[in-house]
Formats: structure tokens, C-alpha cells, sequence
């Protein structure tokens, strides 16, 4: 297999199987079920080659693979993919996350199981052509696709309020996408192409000049968009609804991979792109990152739901990583697309955990459990290492992604120390939230007699939450092989920032 196709291989292999599911007839419920997981499982082995071919000391994008889709005569809209240190751990991601989202699945979903699957594996699809695209136009339309599935995840097979939230989380992020989509169409107009190392060369080369007014204006265009994606505050009022109302697997694919989309897209566009824009905005957005950190994490100690309480530290954990990003310095870069992984793993083994819990009791009030600790030991144990690194205890992987933030927005240039402060607040608070709904539901008396013949883990559950603890000591205690895919793509990605911001301000 030529390295070339390599990246078309993992991100085609999806649609393989939704081909599969939709024109092989006479499938039962049980082949549809192994057939999709074997495919995510063929997907994820295929991204790790992705991983064996990856040249570390290589800054651009490797394995491309490109031809002319559409050409209007003046402007040409290709089929551009590639990976580089930005991007390969967010395709990784994903590969690593449908397979424990499937598995989740297969107890729970006996409703239009083919549709089920065939949603999910389509969902696949979109997200790894997010973070290999490199035409804007091809990124938008795989940008809209993931709404697809996940509104139709949320309105089928969601909870009492489904239709609500679906609708909600579809309009709001139709609503910033649209935003994107023209300053896409406009900025294509004016280079010429739709490819973005293209655009990229030409605004370095000054092919491409853009006053200050116009790149603010572009930033805040595709910025939005991204911001309600992350969900930055105060765009995230969509988040706990979908993710209260969305079926286990729903949430795991959203918190672990959906949500990364938004943080992906600042830093493979807005940063490259409009670095004088980057460095105007990056103390209001740090601002409103804080702020996040904060409330989220305030919000997340008040509730009464387990379920919304884990929606909640979303919120607060994607706070830290739009401010890594935007102390616009390695480190910080580096360390918010690490955390980005971090809260894909760690937040999406919580709605793991709490999936099952519900499968059991069939409620989400914290209040209804107590001391289960003694009825599901294994459980319960798993469960605690979990909300440990969510919290970021050194030596699990959250410790070393906020470190790093930490570490950057302390030594960054355009944000003042106080960011950093106030961060660390948000540690402590990470730390009450989550051990105050850990000795709720599990620690105390066992004394709800519906609690105390709980069954512990089955083994779809085991080999569900089994990867997820491998990959929590993994990166916590082996974050520098982490480290090393991203740091030549960061590194040229923070030179050439800084230079065009010294650029303007010689001009």
C-alpha cells in the first residue's frame, strides 16, 4: 500500500461499510451489529498505520493524496487530504472512539438497529474528512455531514426531550456554519483556489494581501462557527441538552470527537490563515475561555444529573484547551491538542460510565444511588481512575494536558498571567465536582435496596472501558511519544504566526 492512498483508505473505509449495510440484503440484527464493529475496528488498525508511516521530523502534511473534483474554469475544488502533527492524533481519535461507541451499542439499541449503524458509520466517515481535508470547500461539506447523523442519533434514539435538543444543537451550529460558508466562498473568490496550503503560501508569499479590517472580519466568520462547535461560553447553551437527551454512544461520539471539531478549526484555519487576527483576538477569547473553565465548572458542582453534570465539565475542560491554543506558543498549542484528546478519552469514558449506570437504574438523579461501590466493585474501581484523570491527577493523561496549557499561557506573549491563575482555579473546582458526585453514587451506605443486587460489568462492558483505561496511563505516563507527532507541525505553525504578526507591526 502506497503511502499516498493511505489517508484515502482510512477515511473510505467507513462508507465500505455503510454500502454494505444499506445493499446486502436479508442482514440480521446480529450481523449488522458485528459487521459495523469489525468495520470501525479495520479502521482504527488502518489509522495506526497512518501512525507507523507518520515521519515525526516531517512539518507539513504527509501521505497526500489530491485530484481536481470541480472545475468551474476559474476556481478548482479538489479532493485534498493529507495529515500532519495537527491532525493525526484527531483522525486517531476517532478511529479509537466508534469502535467503544459501537460496542456500547450492541446491548442497548434494538430499535432500526441497520439505520442505527448504518447513521453511525456515516458519522465516522464525516469526522476523519474533517480533520484530513485540505480544500475548504471539501471540509464544508464534511463539516455539514456530521449534523446529519447526530440529529438523527438524538431524535431517534434520545431521550423523553429528543426532538428538542436535536433540533437545537442542528439550527445551532447550522446557524455559525453558515457564517463560514461565506467567508469560505469569498476568500476562494479572491485566491483563486480553495486549497488551503495554497491560500496559506499566497497570504505568506503576499500573493494574497489582506487588510486588518478583512482578516478580522474572516476570523470571527469561521471563529464563530468554530466557538458554538467547541462550545465556547456563551455559545453552549446547545451542549447539555444534546448530551442529556442523546443516547450513550451519542454522547460519547460528541463529547469525544464532535467536539474537537470546533478546537481543530482554530488552529488548522484561523491561526495559519489570519495570524494578526489571532494575536487582536487571543486575549478576548482567552477571556471567554476562563470564563468557561469557570462556569462550567461551577454549573457542573450544582447539579442534581450525573449525566449533565459530566455535560457541564465539557465546557469547562474545552476552556482550557481554547486557551492553550490562543497563548499562540508550542507549548500551548501543543498542549490544547493533546487536552483535546485527554477530554475525548477521559469525558468520553464518563458517559460510558454513566450509560451503564442508567442501563441498570434506568435514572440519572445522583440522589437515587449511593455506596454501589459494594454491589459493582470492578466497576466502581474503573470508575474512579476515570474521574481521576478527568480531574487531572498527576501520572493519568488530564495532568499532563493541562500542564502544559498552564504551562504555555504562563510563558505565552499576548495573554497576561492572570489567565493562567484563574485557570488553575478551575482545577480546584474540577477536583469538588467530581469527587462530590463520586461519593454520592458510589461511596456511603448501600441503602436502596434497588442498588444493592446491581450487576457488575458484562464483558462488552469490560472491553469497553478496557481501552480507555489503557490509553488514561498511556498518555499520563508516556505523554513525550504524544508530544513528538505534533511538534514540528506546531512549531512551524507558531513561527509563521509570530512572523506575520511582526510583519504588520512593521507595517
Amino acid at each position: 500500500m502506497e503511502d499516498i492512498s493511505l489517508v484515502t483508505v482510512v477515511f473510505m473505509l467507513p462508507l465500505v461499510g455503510v454500502f454494505a449495510l444499506l445493499f446486502v440484503r436479508n442482514l440480521t440484527d446480529y450481523t449488522v451489529r458485528w459487521l459495523t464493529l469489525i468495520v470501525s475496528l479495520i479502521t482504527f488498525g488502518a489509522s495506526l498505520l497512518l501512525l507507523r508511516n507518520f515521519d515525526t521530523s516531517v512539518a507539513g502534511l504527509q501521505m497526500v493524496h489530491q485530484w481536481d473534483w470541480i472545475d468551474t474554469g476559474s476556481v478548482t475544488i479538489r479532493y485534498y487530504v493529507g495529515v500532519d502533527g495537527i491532525s493525526i492524533w484527531m483522525v486517531l481519535l476517532t478511529t479509537f472512539i466508534m469502535p467503544l461507541a459501537i460496542l456500547t451499542s450492541m446491548k442497548t439499541i434494538h430499535e432500526r438497529t441497520r439505520l442505527y449503524y448504518v447513521l453511525m458509520l456515516l458519522m465516522e466517515w464525516a469526522m476523519i474528512g474533517v480533520f484530513v481535508a485540505q480544500d475548504l470547500f471539501l471540509f464544508y461539506v464534511f463539516w455539514e455531514v456530521t449534523l446529519v447523523p447526530m440529529y438523527f442519533l438524538i431524535g431517534i434514539w434520545g431521550a423523553e426531550e429528543r426532538i428538542y435538543a436535536a433540533i437545537k444543537f442542528f439550527l445551532y451550529t447550522m446557524a455559525g456554519s453558515l457564517l463560514m460558508l461565506l467567508a469560505i466562498l469569498w476568500l476562494g473568490n479572491e485566491a483563486g483556489t480553495f486549497t488551503v496550503p495554497e491560500i496559506i503560501e499566497k497570504l505568506n508569499s503576499g500573493e494574497l494581501s489582506l487588510s486588518a479590517s478583512t482578516g478580522r472580519w474572516l476570523f470571527l466568520a469561521f471563529g464563530i462557527a468554530f466557538a458554538i462547535k467547541v462550545p465556547m461560553w456563551p455559545l453552549h447553551s446547545w451542549l447539555p441538552d444534546a448530551h442529556v437527551q442523546a443516547p450513550t454512544a451519542g454522547s460519547v461520539i460528541l463529547a469525544g470527537v464532535l467536539l474537537k471539531m470546533g478546537t481543530y478549526g482554530f488552529v488548522r484555519f484561523n491561526l495559519p490563515m489570519f495570524p494578526e487576527a489571532s494575536e487582536t483576538f487571543a486575549p478576548y477569547i482567552a477571556v471567554l475561555a476562563v470564563i468557561g473553565i469557570i462556569y462550567g465548572a461551577w454549573v457542573s458542582y450544582g447539579q442534581k444529573d450525573v449525566k449533565k453534570l459530566v455535560a457541564y465539565s465539557s465546557i469547562s475542560h474545552l476552556g482550557f484547551v481554547m486557551l492553550g491554543i490562543f497563548a499562540l506558543n508550542s507549548a500551548g498549542i501543543q498542549g490544547g491538542i493533546l487536552q483535546g484528546v485527554n477530554h475525548g478519552i477521559s469525558t468520553g469514558g464518563l458517559f460510558l460510565m454513566v450509560g451503564m449506570l442508567y442501563e441498570r437504574r434506568h435514572t440519572k438523579l445522583m440522589s437515587a444511588f449511593g455506596g454501589i461501590w459494594k454491589a459493582m466493585p470492578i466497576y466502581s474501581g474503573i470508575s474512579l481512575v476515570i474521574v481521576l484523570s478527568s480531574m487531572g491527577l498527576p501520572g493519568l493523561n488530564g495532568f499532563v494536558g493541562e500542564f502544559t496549557i498552564l504551562l504555555g499561557s504562563a510563558g505565552s506573549d499576548v495573554l497576561s498571567w492572570w489567565f493562567t491563575a484563574f485557570a488553575a482555579l478551575g482545577i480546584i473546582l474540577a477536583a469538588i465536582y467530581m469527587l462530590y458526585m463520586f461519593n454520592t453514587v458510589f461511596m456511603g451506605a448501600l441503602d436502596k435496596d434497588e442498588n444493592k443486587n446491581l450487576p457488575d460489568l458484562n464483558r462488552y462492558e469490560l472491553w469497553t472501558l478496557i481501552p480507555i483505561l489503557v490509553m488514561v496511563f498511556a498518555i499520563g505516563l508516556q505523554a513525550s511519544f504524544f508530544f513528538d507527532f505534533m511538534d514540528s507541525s506546531v512549531k512551524e505553525l507558531v513561527d509563521q504566526v509570530s512572523a506575520s504578526a511582526m510583519a504588520a507591526a512593521g507595517r
